[in-house]
């Protein structure tokens, strides 16, 4: 009966989708937006962008600096996560990608004099390490390289002493049974003893790159180990098909809410896997999320759309299309799975089209705004995913999409002081608020979407390295210090049986903009001109060894602790623990003994010992083939 019922949904879905993307085509061959954007038009595209942002950060710095955020109808400010000056940190890359060296050299000069996280608030983990973290990373390392053209001369490492001294304050929140951080912890006094256990598995999975990234500066590979253990907790505890839920608790590692989707409270989590391995060459993060994306595309994706299902069942339980899932299209491109992406950017677009926004939440089922779901705060994923598929494809209709993003901020959300929350898609009712990464992110992607198609002549597109966005939009280079790339080129494949497969390379054109995965390290669209099946997504990896046969984590509930692939005739193997490198202001707790991360670097497996417990008695054992690469990289 059940799957009747989802049968005649999906095929009502299929016929929906066509009339209603049929009907945004046929406004748009009839209305303003039929003629495609101009090279001379692009330019003042991107120009009006540039506008865009002075407005809104000219309006922050007059009437909110040094409070977090703007309220740009008022012309007020106010403290919305630790009062340290948030949108000014949020906008440091920006600045330096608009190629404001006086406002980006004063701002770092400023707030390495006069920030300081000493002090008695209780802070998100998750939103304090992609805003402030990562704001200040990337203007570190914009500050303090010749080669960005944006070196300040008397900056003294300010911003990474700063970003370690934060980071360090949150690395109590990670003292628990499976490697999870709590949500929130206290800059000065840790982590409550009343705070939730419950976290998102996006707070908990999306903290890879800032503190990789973090270690590799600063020589201590505490921050990497601790965030990479918690995508260890996560996964470890996927149900049968591969899928993660949405909330999850953090001492007992009980799901608490198990919808799975590509939205809400699971997005980044995706997102951060594959950019840590391009990132950082660590291939345990490819494996994840080769099997996730996989299982994402099986049990998620009813083409174009995305629902949530049940993890465990993969029975649908929410036809809800949500404005953060708009992030994926651009995921795909990075995995060089372009097509579906641009299918699902379609119909994402279209319901842009038909509000002038994306409502939080767009119901599937009467195609109509999801009833509490009616507000667009500012977001900058579909922007971002077109500005990733232009980049691939140079196809001029994702120009159109920009222009159209332009007009509808312009006339839609444009504040005497910034740019306004809107409260209803369908009224177009302003509220006062302008979130910190409106500039972080939404103008910078515009930006960078108009540039491209005028001269490209900025940092991201033709500077001295390739850059991965964190979920943010800060900008991580590819530095050797940072990457390893050649390391990771050396290795790529190595534990594959003989002949079974071989690194497939191609020269890059300046031409070709035909999207593959970019591996960053070679060219920025790698040229792949195909898109790759779920299995097998990156050409040079054996498919034949699934995540848990590589490096041994299998299901932690007591009746799945085998996978069924698991049980296939396999290389003879080592039993090897997990060993946690904690910082010394973290209490160890008895029952962890055993029970957490890496003591290296990079590798996922440390020598010594047999297997861990955690504290339900249930056990994790890591598995790795002798004729695997032995080889450590450390930074």
């Amino acid at each position: 009966m059940i799957l009747k019922m989802e049968s005649n949904f999906l095929r009502w879905l299929c016929y929906a989708t066509i009339f209603f993307i049929s009907l945004t085509f046929v406004r748009d061959h009839h209305g303003v937006s039929a003629e495609g954007v101009k090279p001379h038009e692009a330019k003042q595209l991107r120009d009006e962008v540039r506008e865009m942002f002075y407005h809104a950060f000219d309006g922050y710095m007059n009437n909110a600096f040094p409070l977090d955020e703007l309220k740009p109808l008022s012309c007020q400010g106010e403290d919305t996560l630790g009062g340290y000056a948030l949108t000014l940190i949020d906008s440091l890359d920006t600045l330096a990608l608009l190629g404001d060296r006086d406002r980006f050299t004063s701002s770092v000069l400023w707030i390495g004099k006069n920030l300081q996280f000493n002090i008695n608030k209780t802070v998100s983990v998750f939103e304090t390490t992609i805003r402030v973290l990562g704001g200040l990373l990337s203007a570190h390392l914009i500050a303090s390289d010749y080669a960005t053209g944006m070196r300040i001369p008397s900056y003294d490492n300010e911003l990474l002493v700063l970003a370690e001294d934060l980071t360090r304050r949150m690395l109590p929140a990670f003292d628990t049974p499976t490697g999870i951080p709590y949500g929130s912890v206290n800059l000065m006094y840790g982590v409550d003893e009343h705070e939730s256990k419950i976290t998102s598995t996006a707070g908990g999975g999306t903290l890879t790159l800032e503190f990789g990234v973090l270690s590799r500066l600063t020589n201590d590979p505490v921050f990497e180990q601790v965030a990479k253990n918690a995508v260890r907790g996560l996964w470890a505890r996927r149900s049968t098909l591969d899928l993660v839920g949405a909330h999850i608790n953090v001492f007992t590692g009980e799901w608490t809410q198990k919808d799975a989707g590509i939205g809400t409270s699971i997005d980044s989590f995706y997102e951060y896997l594959l950019k840590a391995y391009i990132l950082f060459g660590d291939e345990e993060y490819l494996y994840i999320f080769q099997e996730a994306y996989g299982s994402a595309m099986h049990y998620l994706h009813k083409d174009p759309w995305y629902v949530e299902v049940n993890m465990d069942s993969g029975a649908i339980v929410w036809p809800v299309f949500n404005s953060l899932q708009a992030f994926w299209p651009g995921l795909q491109v990075l995995a060089g799975d372009v097509d579906p992406a641009i299918r699902t950017h379609t119909a994402f677009f279209s319901v842009w089209k038909r509000y002038g926004f994306t409502p939080e939440g767009f119901n599937l089922a009467t195609l109509s705004v999801q009833y509490g779901q009616k507000s667009y705060p500012l977001r900058p994923e579909l922007i971002e995913s077109t500005y990733w598929l232009y980049k691939a494809t140079r196809d001029p209709r994702y120009l159109d999409a920009g222009r159209d993003f332009v007009a509808s901020l312009q006339y839609g959300a444009k504040c005497p002081c910034g740019y306004c929350h809107i409260t209803d898609v369908e009224l177009h009712k302003q509220e006062d608020h302008m979130e910190s990464f409106f500039l972080a992110e939404t103008v910078k992607y515009l930006w960078l979407l108009f540039d491209l198609a005028v001269d490209s002549d900025n940092l991201v597109d033709n500077g001295p390295y390739k850059y991965i966005f964190s979920t943010e939009g800060h900008l991580l280079p590819l530095t050797p210090q940072i990457s390893l790339a050649r390391e990771h080129c050396s290795y790529l494949g190595g534990y594959c049986p003989r002949n079974a497969t071989k690194l497939e390379q191609k020269e890059n054109s300046k031409d070709d903009h035909v999207s593959g995965i970019e591996l960053g390290h070679h060219s920025n669209i790698y040229p792949y001109h195909e898109s790759f099946p779920v299995t097998g997504l990156i050409k040079g990896l054996c498919p034949r060894l699934a995540h848990a046969q590589k490096y041994g984590l299998s299901y932690v509930l007591p009746e799945k602790t085998e996978r069924e692939d698991v049980k296939r005739p396999k290389p003879v193997i080592t039993t090897r623990s997990i060993v946690l490198v904690s910082d010394q202001t973290v209490e160890k707790r008895p029952q962890e003994e055993g029970f957490t991360s890496q003591s290296e670097p990079i590798r996922s497996i440390s020598d010594g010992g047999s297997s861990s417990i955690d504290q339900t008695g249930q056990e994790l054992t890591l598995l790795e083939s002798e004729t695997d690469d032995k080889r450590v990289y450390s930074s």
